[in-house]
């Protein structure tokens, strides 16, 4: 299980064995969300609006970087 990135109490990850639409998993104490990267689409959501809104602002910055590191565990 990569993980992405670990800030302000979120961590960003993705399973070893994803499958597509590239997206990214996001993890909280109270909570987590499946978000796709492409479009920011939220496929799953168990966080508090707020950190969803934060979860959402930090992929967006990470969106590059993020894609890249999937295209190279699955490529």
């Amino acid at each position: 299980m990569p993980t992405l990135l670990n800030v302000d109490g979120f961590k960003f990850f993705f399973y070893a064995n994803e499958h597509e639409p590239k997206h990214i998993h996001v993890m909280r104490s109270d909570g987590f969300a499946k978000i796709e990267l492409e479009n920011l689409k939220v496929i799953q959501n168990y966080l508090k609006p707020k950190d969803l809104k934060l979860a959402l602002a930090i992929i967006e910055e990470n969106k590059t970087e993020f894609e890249r590191i999937w295209d190279e565990w699955f490529n």
